[in-house]
């Protein structure tokens, strides 16, 4: 029996949702796992309190006596929780999180054995810089990098079966200095977005001496059983299905949304959500997606950089808690052909230290000026910097999905509504460059007039739209749901960092010339509404005619990552960039790099995947029914049965025989094609020539063969699980 109805068999003996033990209220477990500043109150002196406080508030460098006290105090919390080992938990540039444990355990020159953790060991701990993505930073034999402690984010315990391990956050640098991870820059995006927007906001209130991105993503996943998986070579190696034709019911009823959640599911949601909950991740909503077998989850707002850390934690967790319960976690964005892909939404906003959030619409024409700005700001910085936010979703895997009529396009547009966008053209018309002191007056007065206090839910949502405000934030639907959400934070942040820091330097510019606060204020506002207004777009993101209609206002569409990243590497980035201290040119070119070579691995892996299922998985049973369909008809004639008695099976042998010779020469060409292209030297001609010449002329033509093959050979015969088995079996 294959391992398809091997899986088939153990899943009509699986019991219905594992039992999960309540914790009862969530408050009684959250952040038991997390070194939490009310923690440290309990481990660490007043002193050591304080200076791991400064750090992360004002971040304040911990000096090394400190830092002994700090890790000593973690050190006694951990063990308290049955800890025995520590390790530096960081994201570096393959996308995944890395760790590497050391114990507490040493033995002192004496031979005394005790358990120890000292300052050094907590800020910084060395790994082979050689053995990760580098961009071509750091040679093989230039091993040395390190991990240094990153104070903003808390440090966690890990469990893992019976073992506990105490997780350090850290960023990830290579001996020479340059960053080789996702947190390093968004931490410096953070504190260039802080300064800028901190600047602009003292036009409006002195107070604010602190300004912070915060991040509330909404993690979508597909869920299916864990045998079949197993028989899915394509699911084990690529993380999506590279055949299998849709079955007769996928999405069409539109049942599956918010629908109930299957109770096997529902167990594993609860479990994980447990897991989430100890580690100090505010999960808030759970449901069914629009997809069969898809669903997502979605936390309560958090800073950024932690929000960050919190969700590569959690696709870790969700993948270890989905084994125990026999099934897998798919977090690629296209897992299966024809129905809805997976995205990770990002919902970011601006929140000060006094309380305000930028981007909520105020009671008073004071705040409500300020929100103006800032959204006004945000939405320039989209204009301005299309092509690099573009670049920054763009992978092999987010290519399947952008622009499906699932996701929002490659043009990066933005929708902000009927009602705001009235309001924007209010201050457009009204608003003139030169204006006396009795315009001013009623400048004061009218304007303000048009921007009343506005209700939290006043834009419908467009979900074709890449960039959208929904309220008090702005939704940025582009991000791919396997993505580390660190880099399109990164370019947000710094985005806005710098057109918030022109912002000030324009508005200064007409105050030196003898103009009033308020009204240099509306000047530049109402010239950044009339530059950036051609990035508007209401309507459906999906159509045609909005690519018609986007193509001539100029705005980008570079449907393919080869060249989505070429962005990455414009003069105008490195500028950006450079200027604001997040990346240096070298490092800007290595990250370059290293997408363009994770692309080429992907789909190099994909197309030899093909070549192999489709000689191992595909073509057998197909020659196999080829020969039964030959050996029923030479029956049939040698029984003297006349030839319209088997024409149906003479057809269907014809079929089978021209998909056989279809599929197998189109791997041919294939494969030639890709020893050619190995050959290339220059890594982006290489991946544009795998977008080009390999993925665009044979995936879907090798597909579409191997997926009506599995419609025409006998069921009984084909190896791989199906669509129906894979979305609708628990």
């Amino acid at each position: 029996m294959s391992l398809r109805f091997n899986a088939i068999e153990k899943l009509s003996n699986i019991e219905e949702g594992k039992q999960v033990d309540s914790p009862g209220k969530i408050t009684s477990i959250f952040g038991s796992n997390v070194f939490t500043l009310k923690t440290a109150r309990a481990f660490l002196s007043d002193e050591a309190y304080k200076s791991l406080v400064g750090s992360i508030n004002s971040s304040q460098k911990i000096d090394r006596s400190m830092a002994n006290q700090i890790a000593n105090g973690i050190r006694a919390w951990a063990e308290t929780k049955g800890v025995t080992h520590f390790s530096h938990w960081f994201q570096p540039l393959t996308g995944t999180t890395a760790e590497k444990h050391d114990s507490f355990f040493t033995l002192k020159s004496d031979g005394a054995a005790l358990e120890q953790f000292d300052g050094d060991a907590l800020i910084q701990q060395e790994s082979d810089a050689s053995s990760f993505p580098s961009g071509g930073l750091r040679a093989t034999f230039e091993a040395r990098g390190y991990t240094a402690w990153d104070p903003s984010s808390p440090a966690f315990i890990m469990e893992i079966g019976d073992g506990k391990t105490l997780c350090i956050p850290t960023i990830f640098i290579s001996y020479t200095g340059e960053s080789l991870d996702y947190k390093a820059p968004l931490l410096k995006s953070i504190e260039a977005l802080n300064k800028s927007a901190v600047d602009v906001c003292n036009y409006f209130d002195k107070n604010i001496s602190r300004v912070a991105p915060t991040l509330g993503w909404e993690q979508e996943y597909f869920i299916i059983d864990e045998s079949l998986f197993n028989a899915r070579p394509d699911l084990v190696m690529c993380g999506r299905t590279i055949f299998g034709h849709n079955s007769a019911r996928n999405q069409q009823l539109e049942d599956h949304y918010f629908g109930s959640i299957p109770d096997r599911v529902y167990a594993y949601m609860r479990d994980f959500e447990n897991e989430a909950y100890k580690l100090g991740i505010p999960l808030h909503t759970r449901h069914n997606e629009v997809a069969p077998g898809q669903y997502e989850c979605a936390p309560i707002f958090e800073e950024v950089s932690v929000a960050v850390d919190h969700n590569s934690l959690l696709m870790d967790v969700m993948d270890r808690v989905a084994r125990r319960h026999g099934l897998r976690v798919l977090l690629h964005e296209k897992p299966f052909a024809g129905i809805n892909g997976s995205g990770k939404h990002n919902n970011w906003s601006l929140a000060t230290d006094t309380g305000v959030n930028l981007l909520a619409p105020g009671k008073t024409p004071k705040t409500n000026l300020m929100f103006l700005t800032f959204f006004v700001n945000a939405i320039k910085a989209v204009h301005d910097y299309a092509e690099v936010l573009r670049a920054s979703v763009s992978s092999a895997q987010n290519d399947h999905r952008l622009g499906a009529n699932e996701a929002p396009p490659a043009i990066i547009s933005i929708f902000i509504g009927d009602y705001l966008r009235k309001v924007l053209n209010d201050v457009k018309e009204r608003v003139s460059d030169k204006m006396d002191e009795t315009d001013e007056s009623l400048l004061k007065m009218d304007i303000h007039k048009s921007i009343p206090e506005l209700l939290m839910d006043n834009t419908d949502r467009n979900r074709t739209s890449p960039f959208a405000f929904t309220g008090n934030k702005f939704e940025f639907r582009a991000v791919g749901s396997s993505a580390n959400c660190a880099n399109p934070m990164t370019v947000l942040n710094t985005i806005m960092a710098e057109t918030l820091k022109q912002f000030k330097k324009d508005v200064d510019a007409l105050i030196e010339k003898g103009d009033k606060k308020e009204l240099a204020l509306m000047q530049t506002i109402r010239r950044y509404i009339i530059e950036s207004e051609k990035i508007f777009f209401e309507g459906d993101g999906y159509s045609e005619a909005w690519e018609k209609e986007a193509e001539k206002r100029g705005l980008p569409n570079i449907k393919t990552t080869p060249l989505a990243l070429d962005a990455m590497v414009s003069k105008k980035a490195v500028k950006l960039f450079e200027e604001n201290k997040i990346y240096t040119h070298a490092e800007m070119e290595a990250r370059h790099e290293i997408e363009l070579e994770k692309y080429i691995k992907k789909v190099q892996i994909e197309s030899r995947l093909m070549g192999e299922l489709a000689a191992s998985h595909i073509l057998p049973p197909a020659v196999r029914y080829q020969n039964t369909l030959a050996q029923n008809i030479k029956g049939l004639k040698e029984a003297g049965i006349p030839e319209s008695g088997y024409a149906s099976q003479q057809k269907a042998l014809l079929k089978i025989s021209e998909h056989i010779n279809n599929l197998s020469e189109l791997v041919g060409k294939m494969i030639e094609a890709r020893k050619v292209i190995n050959k290339m030297e220059d890594t982006r001609t290489k991946a544009i020539a795998y977008q080009s010449q390999l993925k665009d002329i044979y995936f879907d033509a090798i597909r579409r063969a191997a997926d009506k093959l599995e419609l025409l050979i006998d069921d009984k015969d084909w190896y791989l699980p199906k669509y129906r088995e894979m979305l609708f079996l628990r």
